[in-house]
């Protein structure tokens, strides 16, 4: 038995649908259902909206054949900063290799900055996506990219 604990889960933060127009659905989801958009990411075809508060949820939609996740099904489970700042210890520690957004072995969360959000990311037994996921109260930096949560801390901060 492995005695390092695996971070409290506090709620499911997001989820991810694939669409066959992405323009429509956006219409859809924002016009309709009430959501409120988030951001586009054009060269990746797929729109991300808020769900309540955006420390809460958020609802990400993939053109059909754009999904980085390649059709393989993407959770994130929100937690404390600490918990996420931990994970890649203890996901090591119950034999899980920790992952960076792109499937590459991290030690290190990484920073969403349009968010922003730190995020840890890992594979379940079936290779689906599973992510921890803390939203920051920092002012979101799209221009910050994608990046190690201490390049974030250590980066130049906007003016606003």
């Amino acid at each position: 038995m492995v005695d390092v604990p695996m971070p409290q889960i506090l709620g499911l933060y997001e989820t991810h649908l694939t669409v066959v127009d992405l323009d429509r659905s956006i219409r859809f989801y924002r016009d309709v259902i009430g959501l409120e958009l988030a951001t586009v990411i054009e060269n990746r075809n797929v729109a991300f909206f808020w769900i309540d508060d955006k420390r809460k949820g958020m609802l990400g939609l993939w053109a059909i054949g754009s999904a980085p996740l390649r059709m393989r099904l993407h959770i994130a489970f929100r937690v404390t900063l600490e918990d996420v700042l931990g994970s890649a210890a203890a996901l090591k520690a119950h034999g899980v290799q920790p992952l960076d957004l792109n499937d590459n072995p991290s030690d290190e969360p990484v920073v969403l900055g349009w968010m922003p959000a730190v995020s840890q990311y890992f594979l379940d037994p079936d290779g689906h996506s599973i992510e921890y996921i803390h939203v920051l109260e920092d002012a979101a930096d799209p221009s910050f990219g994608v990046k190690p949560y201490s390049q974030w801390l250590s980066r130049p901060k906007p003016t606003i």
